[in-house]
């Protein structure tokens, strides 16, 4: 790649001189692509490959897919986990069931019931006694009756209050919702690891190249997939020394090239802070003008699939920055 870029900067550099008398408004050029290359940080075997070479791909479009079945195997183990411990905090944090919570409830009624007639037989047992219709024991028999109906009732409401909280201890909850937050952090990583070996394409882009054919092994980290987005495309020119000093990023310029119909409007987005040169070169006020500085430009993404990678461009300055 550097000697290729070297050669193309002592050709513009050449162009530059050849062409001093032309328009001093207007430089040679190229189009260049900012490439995406796209991988899977996981080896496997090429299972398909959904796109073909040339071909323009929507966002998130299908590219290919990596055999998964180990990494689909762990997610659906995953899942089962998630359930299992999501069953245990269930069940610790569950009340009794309801047809038992009705029973007690029932209890409660019928004990209710009782207590207000050994009430209802003490008072008239004590009223009897205080005429003297009745013995002592009889009445001692009514106040154990009464005792005896209302320690059923307190027994039975305070059944029906455990029956209504959980049946777990709390370190038992405790230790099962951490197994649930670990179950959970498990099957997020099978899935993302699911994920990385089904791959999308990050944006709208042509497709540049595809290195692999399908059944074939790919190792971790190749690509797989070439894209170039609109937004990538980009276009490289070369100013004399007396030139770069006025421009800055975000200036205007307007490109043209062989085929298109007009020209392309763009704006400056880099410019070399170093100079390029055919040595040798001696610094002197007469061999300034031999150097050149590269300048990068990118045209509106609607504009940017008229320009392709490697094509020859001539690069306007608008009349603002001559």
């Amino acid at each position: 790649m550097r000697g290729k870029r070297s050669l193309i900067v002592s050709l513009v550099a050449l162009g530059l001189v050849a062409c001093s008398n032309g328009p001093s408004d207007t430089f040679q050029g190229y189009g260049e692509g900012e490439y995406v290359y796209v991988s899977s940080p996981y080896a496997g075997r090429l299972e398909t490959l959904d796109v073909a070479r040339g071909a323009q791909v929507a966002a998130r479009a299908p590219l290919f897919v990596i055999e998964h079945g180990v990494e689909q195997a762990a997610v659906d183990a995953a899942e089962a986990k998630v359930q299992s411990a999501d069953a245990v905090i269930a069940n610790l944090v569950g009340a009794k069931r309801k047809p038992e919570i009705d029973a007690l409830r029932a209890q409660i009624e019928s004990a209710t019931a009782a207590l207000k007639l050994a009430k209802t037989q003490l008072d008239q047992k004590e009223r009897l006694r205080a005429r003297g219709y009745v013995t002592q024991e009889a009445l001692d028999v009514a106040k154990s009756n009464y005792e005896r109906d209302a320690a059923q009732l307190a027994q039975m409401q305070a059944q029906l209050r455990a029956g209504l909280q959980s049946i777990g201890r709390q370190s038992e909850i405790d230790a099962a919702r951490a197994n649930l937050d670990a179950a959970r952090a498990e099957l997020a990583q099978a899935k993302v690891k699911l994920e990385q070996k089904i791959a999308v394409a990050p944006a709208a882009a042509l497709v540049q190249d595809t290195f692999f054919r399908e059944g074939e092994w790919v190792p971790a980290g190749n690509p797989v997939v070439s894209l170039l987005p609109p937004g990538n495309v980009k276009v490289r020119f070369f100013v004399p020394e007396a030139v770069v000093g006025r421009l800055q990023v975000g200036d205007p310029v307007r490109i043209s090239c062989d085929g298109c119909a007009t020209a392309v409007a763009a704006r400056i987005s880099f410019v070399s802070p170093q100079a390029e040169y055919t040595p040798p070169v001696i610094y002197s006020r007469e061999s300034r003008a031999k150097l050149v500085f590269m300048i990068e430009a990118r045209p509106d993404v609607g504009d940017a699939r008229k320009l392709h990678p490697g094509q020859p461009v001539d690069v306007k300055l608008e009349a603002g920055v001559k």
